[in-house]
């Protein structure tokens, strides 16, 4: 059985990426592309191409980067950043998309295409990939996301495929088809002169294939572009002849004109990722024997200095004790006398430091940075790997009480340096993992888990060579494709409950392009300090998990990734968030990682079931609603008219020419660009496309309805002028005023159907020391908070005797609305003068300015109004729990003017 993953289409910060993108070509003709061409003027070897069409000026593309860039709050562009590969003509739109790793990247691409090919009829696509693990990765994702893509766009035409240099011929079918065409390619395959995409070919009628890919004027999408910055690299992509090129990254390292960012630290702080914990498992301080761990060597003017990490004596409270320090050296030093005369030192003088080699004792001992003396690399491996087996079912045990349906797998997953420490004749990490995992099984806690026997809760991806042994690779040979072919194959099969498998050892995984939703755990075993990023680690498990049922978890109890590290919770923190700053220039604003042995469980108080303020308050918004909207069609077209009305102006397209000669077909053959430009198009009759037809199927709204906005608004001459610039705009108009109208006529009911108070029982709460206040009158021992405002808030009601008691509401009490779920903040019991009890919900904001809070805000706060109108219960809008009043509830509870 296989988890058949769900994709939600309404990811607001995923639509907008797409968006981002779509708008850069507003104004755009629909319905150039497919208009055919040839590859040669020879009437007798005549080979149609159809090819992307872009009509777009580049003053037209620059105003729509540096509008989108405004709307993104972007730096802007001054000018088109372009790229030119010698020889080869100048690729004029170049455009970054920054999306953090596990946030959807390779989906929001694909959904681009997609809407390129909707809105503005583009049908040829290149995606570049430094490797194969991204390769693969594409290719699951295509797999995965076909029936989703159906759904959105209908039976579109789509073909996609591998770009293999014995199947050259597949090519005529890219240039010449005019259904969607994606080809996925590895830059290995066009980096170099030598390649065979460059080389004429006989049964290609004496063109080279790079001939085929360059007439089609394909939308090439740069996956990872950061691993095609060398010059070859970058010639090569400048000479597939793109009408654009959108890179797509989490680490951009240049800056084309970027025109949609997520970085770490926004998608972190939007729960948009897994949450990280770091476990520590450092060496035992074992004084009998010398310790020394050299933390850097750095070059100066005369000599070379390090520092060394080592057991001293110091004097503590006027008692002496061991400590470890960090202290300076130099050529000659002697750690005796450095650790105050410790015995376990004296035969440790450094004879010699070089920044390449590290550090030379006279006893023969070496160091390089980050190495140890005196730890037992394997004691710490077999202790990570205990710790890992441990976490995994302790968090297998809490989401085994999850509702059916709401359950999620878990998987862990340890890489390792070497193949031979799982498949060798030692063996010794797959020796501490079956010792851990046969330990911890028969623990009584655990064996409610029903767990799997031990050959089948593991399995290893590594590459292999012909005889089928498993090998130590870099990630980029065949047989790591094979590894990743069926890493990729299962991912889904991964995800079910049924599947015992549940610990998966790789070695070179690690490489961008795999990465498993339902990954908690993550392991890096090495025979010293792991040097591998910290943002590539934490990489491979950042996605939000699926569950049982398909979708992804929003429970910020449950996605929570564990990292088990060889170095200290503060080193692996102060290193990851170094990283983000210098990969991004984005500081972090708040603690990126969590200490895991700093959890806390929030304890719910079942005695409170019992209570009459509980027991009222939850009678009374526990019904569930459905949504209703009363329409006011004349007062919406009025609004969407106007709005339509204050469109800035709309001009003509132009298009962008460029002309080109075959010179020759000896030797791979040669083509001249003989001049290149802008011109209007005279006489042209633009492609009119259904506008009523399209505004429909975005809008749901009816033809007369939409006919009637479109006149009132006086703007059908721009329609003609440019008919795609004017509908973009115009169907962005319909749509804000459309979201408010919805909003302003809704109407809630309720549908017999009520929340359980059961499911605050089954749901326990995790969270952190530093997130938590204690409080008195909360349904739980302490109340886990996300920010300031909340924490003031809870503590403001826990200290005033009239607040009898309040609950923040979990995640899963929701109120449907048009623009998606709303989950309601608080609700709170409070008495008046000793007296009426008041029981409603309040929502915290740190502002009740409407015009300083986002438009969605506003009308999800509005419909959770109208929702608890409908079961009797006020709901009010509060910046602090001392400005809460019972006037104020009052006045809500006041049915309106």
């Amino acid at each position: 059985m296989t988890v058949k993953i769900k994709f939600d289409p309404n990811q607001d910060y995923q639509l907008d990426a797409v968006q981002s993108v779509v708008d850069v070509f507003a104004g755009q003709l629909a319905g150039l592309s497919g208009q055919g061409a040839s590859l040669t003027d020879d009437a007798l070897f005549e080979l149609p191409s159809v090819q992307n069409v872009v009509t777009l000026t580049a003053e037209d593309l620059l105003a729509n980067i540096q509008a989108v860039q405004e709307r993104n709050g972007l730096p802007q562009s001054e000018a088109l950043t372009e790229t030119t590969a010698e020889g080869e003509p100048s690729v004029t739109l170049n455009l970054n998309v920054e999306m953090e790793t596990g946030t959807g990247k390779t989906y929001v691409y694909l959904r681009t295409i997609y809407e390129l090919n909707k809105q503005y009829g583009l049908t040829k696509f290149v995606i570049a990939v430094p490797s194969i693990a991204i390769r693969e990765g594409v290719l699951s994702s295509l797999r995965l996301t076909e029936d989703h893509f159906k759904l959105l766009y209908g039976a579109v035409p789509v073909d996609s495929w591998i770009y293999d240099s014995r199947q050259v011929s597949r090519l005529r079918q890219f240039a010449s088809s005019r259904d969607i065409q994606i080809l996925i390619i590895n830059v290995s395959a066009f980096d170099k002169d030598s390649n065979l995409l460059y080389r004429q070919d006989d049964n290609l009628n004496g063109l080279a294939p790079i001939d085929f890919i360059q007439s089609a004027r394909p939308v090439v999408i740069v996956d990872e572009p950061q691993n095609f910055e060398g010059e070859q690299a970058r010639r090569g992509l400048a000479r597939l002849r793109p009408s654009a090129l959108i890179r797509y990254s989490a680490t951009h390292r240049t800056a084309f004109n970027t025109v949609y960012k997520l970085g770490p630290v926004q998608a972190y702080d939007l729960r948009l990722v897994k949450q990280i914990e770091v476990l520590s498992v450092l060496d035992a301080e074992d004084f009998n024997k010398p310790y020394i761990k050299l933390v850097s060597v750095t070059p100066g003017k005369s000599t070379v200095k390090a520092k060394v990490e080592i057991d001293t004596w110091a004097n503590l409270k006027g008692s002496p004790a061991i400590k470890r320090k960090t202290v300076p050296i130099g050529k000659d030093s002697d750690l005796f006398a450095l650790s105050g005369g410790r015995e376990v030192y004296r035969d440790f003088t450094v004879t010699d430091i070089s920044v390449d080699d590290g550090i030379e004792f006279g006893n023969g001992q070496f160091l390089v940075p980050g190495q140890t003396v005196g730890v037992d690399p394997d004691d710490l491996m077999r202790a990570q790997v205990f710790e890992t087996v441990r976490e995994h079912l302790r968090r297998e045990l809490r989401l085994s009480r999850l509702p059916a349906g709401e359950r999620l797998k878990v998987l862990s997953l340890f890489f390792i340096d070497r193949v031979a420490n799982y498949r060798g004749e030692d063996a010794k990490i797959r020796r501490f993992f079956e010792q851990a995992y046969t330990e911890l099984s028969q623990e009584d806690r655990f064996k409610a888990l029903k767990l799997p026997p031990l050959n089948q809760v593991h399995a290893a991806y590594f590459a292999e060579d012909r005889s089928g042994n498993a090998r130590d690779t870099r990630g980029d040979s065949q047989a790591d494709a094979d590894a990743y072919e069926k890493i990729m194959r299962d991912k889904e099969k991964l995800l079910s409950l049924d599947e015992p498998l549940r610990f998966i050892f790789s070695h070179s995984a690690l490489r961008e392009g795999w990465d498993n939703p339902n990954v908690f755990q993550i392991c890096t075993l090495n025979e010293s300090r792991s040097d591998v990023k910290k943002r590539q680690e934490i990489g491979r498990g950042l996605r939000l998990p699926v569950r049982e049922n398909g979708e992804r978890s929003t429970d910020e109890q449950v996605n929570r990734l564990l990292i088990v590290a060889n170095e200290s919770y503060k080193d692996f923190a102060g290193a990851l968030q170094q990283e983000i700053e210098t990969d991004t220039g984005e500081k972090a604003t708040k603690e990126i990682t969590k200490n895991a042995r700093e959890r806390r469980t929030i304890k719910f108080k079942k005695e409170v079931l019992l209570d009459e303020n509980f027991q009222v308050l939850w009678e009374r918004i526990r019904p569930k609603t459905r949504y209703k909207v009363n329409f006011n069609t004349p007062k919406f077209v009025e609004e969407a008219a106007e709005q339509i009305r204050k469109l800035p102006a709309i001009h003509a397209p132009a298009y962008s020419v460029q002309r080109g000669r075959i010179d020759t077909f000896r030797d791979g053959g040669s083509v001249t660009l003989t001049g290149s430009g802008e011109a209007s198009i005279q006489g042209y009759t633009p492609f009119m496309p259904d506008v009523l037809g399209h505004l429909q199927r975005e809008t749901e709204l009816t033809r007369s309805t939409l006919v009637s906005v479109l006149e009132k608004s006086g703007r059908m001459d721009s329609f003609k002028l440019n008919p795609q610039n004017f509908l973009d705009m115009a169907l962005h108009s319909i749509k804000y005023v459309l979201q408010g109208a919805m909003v302003d006529g809704i109407k809630y009911e309720r549908i017999g159907e009520n929340y359980d108070m059961t499911q605050f029982e089954s749901s326990e709460l995790e969270t952190y020391l530093g997130k938590t206040l204690d409080v008195q009158h909360g349904i739980y021992d302490a109340v886990a908070y996300d920010s300031e405002v909340e924490r003031q808030f809870a503590q403001a009601l826990d200290g005033r005797e009239d607040v009898k008691l309040f609950v923040k509401l979990p995640k899963w009490f929701i109120v449907p609305t048009p623009l998606g779920n709303y989950e309601p903040d608080w609700a709170v019991v409070i008495e008046d003068a000793g007296q009426e009890k008041l029981y409603f919900v309040c929502e915290t904001k740190s502002t009740k300015d409407s015009t300083k809070l986002r438009n969605s805000e506003n009308l999800k706060i509005a419909c959770g109004t109208e929702h608890f109108r409908e079961l009797g219960v006020p709901f009010v809008l509060e910046t602090s729990g001392e400005a809460l009043t019972a006037d104020q509830v009052r006045r809500a509870s006041r049915p309106p003017a």
